[in-house]
């Protein structure tokens, strides 16, 4: 018997295809179900006593009882260097990125302190539940390879990438079109298809880049096409007028994207809210996907996504959810999903819970071309999995009490009431990193 046979019991929910278009077939529900992982895989789902049966001799028992076992939580879009600054008073975005952001992330140019950083970042991660994240790092190499080196040791799957900036930043957080694209290469070199690492190449945002430094982005993005690219569009309205000063020669702000060659199906752009109708063509047709950050979007007063104009079109431009921590105010998936609720409400738009935790799982594994290996609880995928508890708070149990059988309804408890404390326990590759281990039978 493998030394990491586990037998993780709940009642298994999983999805095979998004809910706003297959409707009920979209999901699979098991009542009492059961997931054999053995060597960082799934080697079985199904009910709890047909599994049980395929476990190896001594395999452990995790028994989670009548609490949701899902497929981990993945953040498209966070910044770990920010982990100090979440939470800071009163300013929008190019405000806040001077006072306090650009202050923080100086100080990742020493590898202890970004080491501390990464520790608490990962750690703060799988308490929420979440296995795999899109991150931001700093301008400096050494928080590439301590956020890697750590995420390595832990056996998650990560992406991450340096960000390049060669202006409109103090001297600490600028590098240069060379010195960006020679970094960048050598880590990209380094730690890209190590264990289960990916890159992102990472020009922070058009305003700190020069045209020099996006052609050199580019060029990256096209000698590594399996790569993925990110970067942010279309936040705040004083963002969009710099870039049209900045680039002069340019009509909108992700044409200047478009131009230099980082738009495309692995291209993950954050915010995407005061968008041109030129530029939601360009999105569709290029294929890059638009991360929806609602709870940066309302601290840092940036506006609200509208979700019906991208996705009701032909083609459709794709959708990812992510925290955007620290502009964004939790690390929580489901508090995201709460307040994403509340803003496409403001836009007289709805969001089911069954999509809501479809995006959260599948829909943002299929955001990063990941869907063939994480984001389902299903046969030979990889063991991250998150295990849900619907009556994990005293209000959230008294709201329970009234609840129906109904699904959708504990699904809705959860992403409006729910937080770290609903999430009971957290598996990287099979092994349980939340509490250190569950009840074992």
């Amino acid at each position: 018997m493998s030394e990491a046979a586990r037998v993780v019991r709940g009642r298994i929910l999983t999805f095979n295809d998004e809910p706003r278009i297959a409707g009920a077939s979209a999901l699979t529900l098991i009542e009492r179900g059961a997931a054999l992982v053995e060597d960082g895989r799934i080697k079985a789902v199904g009910e709890a006593s047909a599994v049980l049966r395929k476990a190896p001799a001594g395999a452990k028992v995790d028994d989670h009882g009548d609490k949701l076992i899902l497929p981990g939580l993945i953040d498209t879009h966070i910044h770990y260097p920010q982990t100090r600054v979440i939470a800071s008073y009163g300013a929008q975005l190019l405000e806040w990125l001077q006072k306090y952001t650009f202050v923080e992330e100086q100080k990742l140019r020493d590898p202890a302190h970004a080491a501390i950083v990464a520790r608490f970042f990962l750690d703060e991660l799988f308490r929420q539940g979440t296995t795999t994240a899109m991150v931001y790092c700093t301008v400096h190499p050494e928080s590439v390879d301590a956020f890697f080196a750590e995420s390595e040791k832990r056996g998650a799957r990560m992406i991450a990438g340096k960000v390049m900036m060669d202006r409109n930043a103090p001297e600490g957080l600028r590098d240069t079109p060379q010195r960006g694209y020679d970094e960048t290469k050598a880590l990209i070199q380094r730690w890209r298809g190590k264990s289960r690492l990916d890159y992102a190449i990472t020009p922070r945002f058009a305003p700190t880049s020069t045209d020099a430094q996006l052609e050199a982005s580019g060029a990256l993005a096209r000698e590594n096409p399996e790569a993925y690219v990110q970067t942010h569009l279309c936040e705040n309205h004083a963002e969009i007028a710099l870039v049209k000063e900045l680039f002069p020669w340019t009509r909108t702000y992700t044409e200047v994207y478009q131009r230099y060659g980082l738009l495309g199906p692995r291209t993950v752009l954050g915010h995407c809210i005061h968008l041109e109708d030129s530029e939601v063509a360009m999105l569709a047709e290029s294929g890059a996907v638009a991360a929806f950050c609602p709870t940066s979007n309302l601290f840092l007063g940036s506006g609200l996504f509208d979700m019906r104009r991208l996705q009701d079109r032909a083609p459709p431009v794709r959708v990812a959810l992510a925290t955007d921590v620290g502009g964004g105010t939790s690390y929580s998936m489901l508090e995201t999903a709460n307040e994403a609720y509340k803003v496409l409400q403001m836009n007289g738009q709805t969001w089911p819970a069954a999509q809501a935790f479809y995006q959260m799982t599948l829909g943002n594994a299929r955001a990063l071309g990941l869907d063939d290996r994480i984001g389902a609880v299903s046969e030979g995928f990889e063991a991250d999995l998150v295990v849900l508890d619907s009556r994990a708070t005293p209000s959230m149990a008294h709201r329970m009490e009234a609840a129906t059988d109904d699904l959708a309804e504990e699904l809705f408890i959860l992403m409006t009431m729910g937080d770290d404390r609903a999430v009971a326990e957290t598996y990287i590759a099979g092994r349980p990193v939340k509490s250190g281990g569950s009840r074992v039978s």
